[in-house]
């Protein structure tokens, strides 16, 4: 299960996110559903279609357990293999 304590080390397909904050401002505000993850990069099923974003240089935002939780990309930035079950 999910929670706010150990989402850094959860699976983040399924999720629906926003971008909270970005190094490029024109994606701040995007939000959809993640349905593919790699070290790397998010793809998220939007509105506009599907877009495949960086993690490490935008903080995500997540409800959980009826809270808002931003993560900071460069936290989650690894393969969901090694985050996944481990320390983050």
């Amino acid at each position: 299960m999910i929670t706010v304590g150990n989402i850094t080390s959860h699976e983040f397909i399924g999720l629906n996110t926003e971008i909270a904050r970005s190094t490029n401002s024109q994606v701040v505000g995007l939000n959809g559903i993640i349905i593919n993850e790699t070290k790397s990069m998010f793809t998220i099923s939007t509105s506009d279609g599907t877009k495949s974003i960086a993690k490490s240089t935008n903080d995500w935002k997540f409800s959980i357990e009826g809270k808002e939780i931003i993560v900071e990309g460069n936290r989650i930035a690894k393969r969901p293999f090694d985050r996944v079950g481990g320390k983050s």
